[in-house]
């Protein structure tokens, strides 16, 4: 059933994924690189010079390598869970950037639960920005009944956020996303040489965060990462029982 699911989750994204602008790359501005500091949600205003992101995620803690897919397996309300992440050929201008979409598809006892486009860039310097994400919540009809969490950074008093630093800031917060009562994760960095082991590596120099949310106050999130990998597992510290690890990546 897993291998039936992955080909058709990726034959849809694949299918629209080929559509799409050829990727730009960013012209190297000489001025420093300036991630933003953390404030108050209505105080947040980043300032984003456009020419100085591209769509070429090759950050590696979380690079974007185009064609890849990611499979993930776990559990999440109570369901046994399957994530299959794209990182498509197609981009996106948001907020003046061009940006790379990467296709989600979240199974819950192998029905399509959720399908998301997520829009990332990587500046000049390295760190992965987050510029929106268009997500819907299905029905077991396959209908649509929610976007909560929609976002669009520069339409509606949305924000673009840092999704991962170009190198480890341990205890600094940062705001990977920002539209008010919809879109307001904040990670932090708190171990840089973690253990992690999922089905498809281990490390013992793992990069560890924490991620919350205003919107959720009783629930915190810890993802790993490996360098060259991306992202390996994603679990609840606090709150539902939630958990998802890497079990294969198809080139």
């Amino acid at each position: 059933m897993i291998g039936r699911l992955v080909r058709a989750a990726v034959l849809g994204v694949v299918v629209v994924g080929m559509v799409g602008a050829a990727p730009a790359v960013a012209t190297e501005s000489p001025a420093p690189c300036q991630l933003p500091a953390f404030g108050p949600g209505a105080a947040y205003h980043p300032t984003i010079t456009p020419s100085d992101f591209s769509p070429q995620v090759t950050n590696r803690w979380f690079p974007l390598k185009v064609g890849q897919t990611m499979v993930y397996s776990g559990v999440k309300d109570g369901k046994k869970a399957l994530d299959i992440v794209v990182v498509t050929q197609r981009t996106r201008t948001v907020d003046g950037v061009v940006t790379r979409v990467v296709e989600d598809r979240l199974f819950l006892d192998d029905v399509l639960e959720e399908r998301t486009s997520d829009y990332f860039a990587q500046d000049r310097c390295g760190a992965v920005w987050y510029f929106g994400e268009d997500t819907a919540t299905l029905d077991e009809q396959g209908r649509v009944v929610s976007t909560d969490g929609t976002f669009h950074a520069g339409a509606d008093g949305a924000q673009p956020g840092v999704y991962m630093t170009a190198r480890p800031q341990l205890g600094r917060s940062f705001r990977q996303e920002w539209y008010a009562g919809q879109a307001e994760d904040v990670f932090k960095a708190v171990d840089a040489s973690a253990s992690v082991s999922v089905p498809y590596v281990s490390s013992r120099h793992a990069l560890r965060t924490v991620e919350t949310t205003r919107l959720e106050p009783e629930v915190i999130d810890q993802k790993y990462y490996v360098r060259d990998v991306g992202e390996v597992f994603e679990g609840s510290a606090r709150g539902p029982v939630e958990k998802l690890e890497l079990v294969m990546i198809i080139s």
